[in-house]
């Protein structure tokens, strides 16, 4: 009887397990009476053992499996909300751009006193430039309301101080309605809208708005 089981045993090992070398040289032993009750209980422990190890090994695979499908579910979470928060930055960016006109230029180009307002300035909304670049000496030019330019003002001055206000302000005189325009190489005070071309001096242009 015990004959019979454990060839029953060996034909299903062979069949649906892995061939294990110590198994087959148990196997091909001669099988007593007295020998075959050990051989039967050392090859049951075997078969449990590599079932635990088998089974630990499907545990830890599908815990690893589950870990990484959590990470897989959690990490498009985090970048839905970078996205939304990039989406809602950019978003304000285009608004604000497409209010202030990106890329346009003035034509005609004004300049004018504190009462006139700055902006895009076009032959129907005559406005004054405050994006006004100097091509002569490369430099932004800037603008104080209320303010003029004492007759004292030269070009090295303008040269040692642009652009910081604190130290051009020693050449600048308080004059209501006018408004002080200057780079590091011109300077005017205007009081009224005045189209650019007309000061034939002044190399300054639309720098776009």
């Amino acid at each position: 009887m015990a004959k019979d089981l454990d060839e029953l045993l060996d034909e299903v090992e062979s069949k649906f397990c892995r061939p294990d070398p110590l198994r087959l040289g148990m196997v091909e032993r001669p099988r007593g009476g007295g020998g075959g009750g050990g051989i039967l209980s050392n090859d049951r422990n075997r078969t449990e053992a590599k079932e635990n190890l088998r089974s630990t090994e499907t545990f830890k695979k599908e815990h690893d499996l589950d870990s990484l499908i959590n990470e897989i579910f959690e990490e498009p979470n985090f970048d839905k909300k970078c996205f939304k928060l990039k989406s809602k930055s950019s978003g304000n960016t285009s608004v604000r751009a497409s209010i202030q006109g990106p890329g346009k230029s003035c034509s005609p180009v004004y300049l004018g006193g504190s009462a006139v307002p700055c902006g895009i300035g076009t032959n129907t909304s005559q406005r004054a430039c405050d994006h006004l670049r100097c091509i002569a000496c490369d430099f932004w030019v800037v603008s104080y309301d209320d303010y003029g330019w004492d007759k004292s003002c030269d070009y090295l001055f303008l040269r040692n101080n642009m652009p910081e206000f604190h130290k051009l302000k020693t050449k600048l005189v308080k004059k209501k309605g006018t408004r002080a325009y200057a780079c590091q190489c011109s300077w005017r005070t205007i009081e009224e809208l005045t189209d650019l071309q007309t000061d034939h001096h002044l190399r300054w242009v639309c720098g776009k708005h």
